[in-house]
């Protein structure tokens, strides 16, 4: 795959022009991110995206250790706690908090582990989770605005994410792991393969769909995807690029 550094930091050229072209009646309008409005998604990324240069973030401590807080519940009380910055105020915030986090990331030593919501992650991985909940969120801002936001290649990145944590979202929901072989076609055509060709699970079809069923965004019946095998069909259901 291409440097997950440099493909983070075009996501982010790619929303920041979507953001920058918002009129401010767009700014208020609701997203697709049930009970946000667009100021409250660019506000939640700007709140994540500030704890990248952060100190603390090389502690490599869990910041949501407890069970008992969920992590979209996390999510909302921050956003409540901030709510009515001005749209050129939270543009210019996340434009400095986001064009750092790249570099910021690149520049942790081999091996590093770095704090995040629910485990330490390495740079990279964390770089992809960044990618992944940017390109989400960017659909929840230019779907209902209707403004045109095509997948990419660098989704790559996100169809990796949510196939490495398989492990993670079956424990989520209290299922044994399995083994579960992807082969998935990119936006260009491309085949992208994740896993033991001979897993007895399969997964196979469009990336932008598996992509969407993992950021929860869309429901795996109302998709292009094949699910065969013991464990497919659960591993679609519980498919997740992000933490609970």
């Amino acid at each position: 795959m291409a440097d997950i550094f440099d493909d983070l930091a075009a996501e982010y050229r790619r929303l920041a022009a979507v953001l920058e072209s918002l009129t401010p009646e767009q700014w208020s309008h609701p997203s697709d991110a049930e009970g946000w409005t667009v100021s409250d998604v660019v506000l939640h990324l700007v709140q994540t995206e500030e704890v990248i240069t952060s100190p603390a973030i090389g502690d490599g401590t869990p910041f949501l250790s407890s069970t008992e807080t969920t992590v979209d519940g996390m999510a909302a009380d921050m956003v409540a706690a901030e709510q009515g910055l001005a749209p050129a105020d939270l543009l210019a915030r996340w434009c400095k908090a986001a064009f750092a986090t790249p570099g910021a990331l690149r520049a942790h030593p081999p091996g590093a582990r770095l704090s995040w919501v629910r485990t330490s992650l390495s740079p990279r991985t964390l770089a992809t989770t960044r990618l992944a909940e940017h390109w989400a969120h960017a659909l929840d801002i230019t779907v209902p605005l209707g403004i045109p936001y095509p997948d990419t290649d660098r989704i790559r990145h996100i169809a990796w994410l949510a196939h490495r944590t398989l492990p993670y979202a079956f424990s989520v929901e209290g299922l044994p792991d399995a083994p579960v072989f992807c082969d998935l076609t990119g936006p260009d055509g491309t085949h992208w393969t994740f896993g033991d060709p001979a897993a007895p699970s399969r997964i196979t079809g469009p990336a932008s769909d598996f992509c969407r069923v993992g950021a929860r965004r869309l429901p795996p019946g109302r998709t292009a995807l094949t699910a065969e095998g013991p464990h497919a069909a659960d591993a679609l259901r519980v498919l997740r690029n992000y933490a609970a």
